[in-house]
């Protein structure tokens, strides 16, 4: 987390022309991405500013924490000069002191190097980061690179209102792509199955010419509350049945045969275990409600 006021207000206390604002700061934020050397240099030499507003700008865009650097900034004597920065500063304090009542301040790194090239940003600006989890190889957790990004802009909203009206906004994307390409790789290095449905119970049959059968008893179990599916095809093959059932992470099958019809009964099969056994119609609901409400 950031705030634009603060690095504009850096930027200004550095001695970074007004003109420069906003080129200085897209420069900044690549820091995440290049290190500090050639930052400075991208800014001294492809973008003309004096090489001691850069190295000004370099003790602080290298800092981060959390409240306590936003005291020690509030404290710092150039920046608590500038009103924007103070504003800024004062903001983010209180930010963390909610961010401490509601026990995440650990979560929440306050870093001067955070920019977000966007112009319309007119307060805090924050990213999230998904971080691997530390193990005895690391000493840190690794970043694995932004998953969301955006902040606060009070201008924006304003600029289509015909009376120009100032409404405050706070917004946020959500890089759903990185998202999943990063649950892939998880998925793929623990080799677990992933349950693509909710389905609870599948309804199948083991002979032929029991579809009608099939549909009375998916149909008693969704009005139930049961998630239940079954196979759209007249007479499929039990294998067929539960292989969908293997390949889906479906846990439960609820087999309907000749034989469980005259005896009141249905099979219920645990799919991971194979286990079968002969539940009374009247207590099949309950009974699956048992075995997929636990963990």
């Amino acid at each position: 987390v950031n705030d634009r006021r603060i690095l504009d207000g850096m930027f200004a206390v550095c001695g970074v022309p007004d003109s420069k604002f906003r080129t200085i700061c897209s420069s900044v934020d690549k820091l995440d991405k290049m290190p500090w050397e050639e930052v400075r240099s991208e800014m001294v030499g492809e973008k003309g500013l004096s090489p001691e507003a850069a190295d000004l700008i370099g003790e602080y865009v290298r800092l981060h924490g959390g409240l306590d650097l936003v005291e020690r900034l509030l404290q710092d004597p150039k920046l608590s000069q500038n009103k924007q920065a103070k504003e800024g500063l004062g903001d983010l304090k209180l930010l963390f002191e909610y961010l401490t009542l509601f026990g995440i301040a650990g979560k929440i790194s306050f870093d001067l190097s955070l920019a977000r090239g966007l112009d319309y940003y007119t307060g805090v600006i924050f990213e999230a980061v998904l971080l691997q989890p530390e193990n005895e190889h690391m000493e840190e957790p690794i970043g694995v690179g932004s998953v969301a990004g955006g902040g606060r802009y009070d201008g924006l909203v304003g600029m289509f209102d015909p009376k120009g009206r100032k409404v405050p906004c706070v917004g946020v994307s959500i890089g759903i792509e990185r998202i999943f390409s990063i649950l892939e790789q998880r998925v793929e290095a623990s080799q677990e199955k992933i349950r693509t449905t909710e389905t609870q119970v599948l309804v199948a049959s083991a002979q032929k010419k029991l579809l009608e059968e099939r549909l009375k008893l998916v149909s008693e179990l969704w009005n139930a509350g049961i998630k239940a599916e079954v196979l759209y095809k007249k007479n499929p093959k039990l294998l067929n049945q539960l292989q969908y059932c293997e390949d889906t992470g479906i846990p439960l099958v609820a087999i309907v045969g000749e034989q469980e019809l005259k005896d009141g009964v249905i099979k219920l099969r645990d799919v991971a275990t194979r286990e079968e056994v002969n539940i009374g119609r009247e207590s099949l609901v309950e009974e699956i409600r048992m075995r997929t409400s636990r963990p």
